[in-house]
């Protein structure tokens, strides 16, 4: 998907749900959430903290709940996203007349007590430190651009460059990927980050 500047943008893109966008963000808009636009897509947060998303897909589009596992889910409405995601629920639709008006608004503001209350998954890998291949050190240390580059990183986005490295078997498979991840790492984005909103 191309990027974006705002959420009109994120809208017009997905013109196959745009009204059906437009009708989730007035919902979420009329409550004190903030909107905002990250990974190319419509956030809304509290205090700076995610509380909700916006996606559109090819054939469907919804609402992400980023601590949606608190979320009572009364109507059973939610589903996981994938199997590894602990926190993360979705609200999925595949047309206009899907959408119960106030059922979203009812678990929208649930989400966002939830926040107050300071109900949040908490990353298991915070902390964990990140095994870094020789291949990158010794790039890093060659070139402070890219050193100083990759400390800007989250320890996330860090750990995928490192895992991506580590994980070639051969030398010259090593080399070619740090060849190809130094300019990404410059420009601090992260090695999967094309994917996320696919």
């Amino acid at each position: 998907m191309k990027k974006v500047y705002s959420v009109e943008e994120y809208i017009e893109v997905n013109s196959h749900f745009s009204e059906e966008l437009t009708l989730l963000r007035n919902i979420i808009n009329a409550t004190e959430l903030t909107e905002t636009l990250k990974w190319s897509a419509p956030v809304y947060s509290l205090d700076g903290k995610n509380v909700v998303g916006l996606g559109a897909f090819k054939k469907h589009f919804g609402i992400w709940f980023f601590n949606g596992v608190f979320l009572k889910d009364e109507k059973n409405l939610l589903e996981q996203a994938q199997e590894t995601t602990k926190g993360l629920r979705q609200m999925r639709f595949t047309s206009m007349s899907e959408i119960d008006k106030d059922a979203v608004l009812s678990y929208v503001k649930e989400a966002i007590e939830n926040q107050k209350l300071g109900k949040e998954i908490k990353s298991e890998r915070k902390g964990k430190k990140v095994d870094m291949p020789s291949e990158l050190k010794d790039a890093l240390k060659k070139n402070s651009v890219l050193h100083d580059a990759f400390k800007m990183l989250t320890p996330g986005k860090q750990r995928e460059y490192a895992d991506y490295i580590t994980s070639a078997k051969q030398d010259a498979t090593k080399q070619s990927r740090l060849e190809k991840i130094t300019p990404m790492i410059i420009k601090g984005v992260g090695l999967n980050d094309k994917y996320k909103n696919c």
